[in-house]
């Protein structure tokens, strides 16, 4: 390489090191059962919060605080995919208990937990100027109090919640449960309630984000974040400085509102009248250990048009960050996904490399195998240009003594002593450029491979073998007693190591100007200390890939070993298509 290729190469690893460094994870061990923030509901008109769920009295009104107010009393509904246990209070949903996920410490995955009032509620604004929210009033239930109601199969089951408000006025809350998916139906049926809510509008609410499932709460709050989806465009907030509120009000039809952390995510549908407009609102808290936490409310605002009864339904959405089980709800809900850049990186993850784990997972079960696989895929795509790179680097290398002879008689000449050097590569046909080619185009494969790895449900604890027994996180070996500064490490990564070992490999087989020794040596380290809080399956890949290549120049330097280093032959100018049309110019007058 001359010095301009070297500088080309320099800047390229600089903005590979900037990238990663700025996305890696920081190592940290806090719990992920901390307290989430309560945040403010928007009530148009208002300015004023939701009110305690366990105020009454009073700041209920005249056609709310005369009700009943009964002890809470809960239902269960067990599914194969989930446990489900909704609230007497609101008909709010108390907990969803996936069944075939774990937290990083090995208990179920509980998306809401046991926070006080549940989730999945309504909120309005009343005749006589106060502010309901749902989860304040007792409402009945057509199942007994405390029983289990099992489905299997494709059978669904609806439980139905009624408040009456007087003879005439009722609110009725059906949700329908299904035992092959990840969703539920809501019907809000509204019965002689023109003359109580007012403002034209209510709101239906999911006011306490998701629970924290991973050990790192830093990592998992770089993908927490709430969206929803308006016109055609997406609209998110990530609170991503403490003690701050986020907030963003969308006007007009809304397809969705959502909220997710690093692998599951809730999101509202409405699937009868259009909404109105949305509010998302965020925050993000310090935990112990410089642990974070960030939590997002959503609100969806509905058209209330005063009618003697009125009817809404929503789907709720409540799993995985499944690709293909979000992108079937034919809303655009899979832009909640973390897949990389629109233009450039997501086409990759969404095209090429879902697809290929997909159909390679009908056949392999290990992850770890499909990686590897993956890896020789890429290489066979690439083998042309690595083959071309691997050639033009060669020839570098015996160019050196010509270029040596160049630069000491031209020494006082640069332009001239340049365009030597250029007419040489001209002459033998080297590009100075092509050994950093496949790195170019690799890096938009590293980045795409890291957003799948870092935030599909497939990959989450997904073991490979030995001390690799999740693809997604870093596989740590050994924790050090400090911190390496800058990079903030204090444990190490096998496969990070192992990666960089193949690298200096490489650069040790291709580099062979004393001048660039440092390169041996700089690249290798700055590349292991920048994948060492990545993904195992990142590094696994890497890691495979450079053995490949290894392999791959091995082989192209005992085949062209004693190859003499030839000129290569002009090819002769023969005008392109203008001059041979000239040239028959005659023939064509004929």
């Amino acid at each position: 390489m001359d010095r301009k290729a070297i500088a080309g190469f320099i800047l390229i690893g600089l903005i590979l090191m900037v990238w990663m460094w700025k996305n890696a994870p920081t190592p940290q061990n806090s719990s992920p059962e901390a307290d989430t923030l309560k945040v403010q509901i928007a009530v148009p008109d208002t300015g004023r919060k939701a009110p305690s769920p366990t105020v009454q009295g009073d700041s209920l009104g005249r056609f709310f605080s005369a009700l009943p107010h009964l002890p809470a009393t809960s239902v269960t509904v067990e599914t194969p995919r989930y446990t489900a246990t909704l609230s007497s209070r609101g008909g709010a949903i108390l907990s969803w208990v996936m069944k075939g996920y774990a937290t990083w410490d090995h208990y179920p995955v509980n998306l809401i937990g046991d926070r006080p009032g549940g989730d999945f509620n309504m909120i309005f604004l009343t005749a006589d100027g106060k502010l309901i929210n749902t989860r304040q009033l007792d409402f009945s239930l057509d199942r007994p109090a405390g029983s289990v109601n099992s489905i299997t199969g494709t059978d669904s089951l609806t439980l139905t919640f009624t408040l009456s408000v007087d003879g005439n006025s009722k609110l009725v809350k059906k949700l329908t449960f299904h035992a092959d998916r990840y969703d539920f139906d809501a019907d809000f049926q509204f019965v002689g309630m023109q003359q109580i809510i007012s403002n034209y509008e209510y709101q239906v609410v999911w006011e306490n984000g998701l629970r924290y499932q991973e050990a790192n709460t830093i990592n998992e709050s770089n993908f927490a974040k709430a969206s929803a989806f308006s016109g055609g465009e997406l609209t998110e907030i990530d609170a991503t400085n403490f003690n701050e509120q986020y907030k963003q009000s969308i006007t007009g039809r809304t397809a969705w509102v959502a909220t997710r952390n690093k692998y599951f995510a809730v999101a509202i549908i409405p699937r009868g009248k259009e909404s109105q407009g949305a509010m998302l609102e965020g925050s993000r808290e310090k935990l112990p250990d410089n642990g974070a936490k960030e939590n997002y409310s959503l609100t969806l605002k509905m058209p209330f048009t005063g009618s003697s009864f009125e009817s809404d339904r929503f789907t709720v959405f409540l799993g995985p960050l499944d690709f293909d089980m979000v992108r079937a709800y034919n809303v655009e809900l899979d832009r909640i996904m973390s897949l990389g850049s629109v233009w450039i990186i997501r086409p990759i993850s969404q095209y090429v490399i879902i697809p290929v784990f997909k159909f390679l997972r009908l056949f392999i079960s290990n992850y770890g195998i499909i990686l590897l696989i993956f890896a020789l895929i890429i290489k066979i795509v690439l083998y042309p240009l690595t083959k071309s790179s691997m050639t033009s680097m060669r020839k570098m290398q015996k160019l050196q003594p010509m270029m040596e002879e160049i630069k000491a008689k031209y020494k006082d000449d640069p332009q001239k002593m340049n365009q030597q050097v250029m007419r040489l590569y001209k002459e033998y046909g080297v590009n100075p450029a092509g050994g950093c080619l496949p790195l170019l185009l690799q890096l938009p494969i590293l980045y795409a491979l890291w957003a799948v790895f870092s935030a599909t449900i497939e990959l989450r604890q997904a073991p490979f073998f030995g001390w690799i027994n999740d693809l997604s996180s870093p596989d740590i070996i050994a924790t050090l007693p400090f911190h390496i500064p800058i990079f903030n490490i204090d444990k190490l990564s096998g496969l990070a190591i192992l990666m960089g070992i193949t690298m200096f490999v490489q650069q040790k087989m291709s580099v062979k100007d004393p001048r660039q020794k440092m390169m041996v040596w700089l690249m290798p380290v700055m590349m292991t200390l920048l994948f060492n809080g990545f993904p195992a399956g990142l590094n696994l890949y890497y890691f495979m890939f450079n053995l490949l290549s290894i392999g791959q120049q091995a082989w192209v330097n005992k085949k062209h070993e004693d190859e003499p280093l030839r000129k290569v032959e002009e090819k002769k100018n023969r005008g392109g298509i203008f001059a041979k049309f000239a040239k028959n110019m005659p023939k064509l007058k004929q």
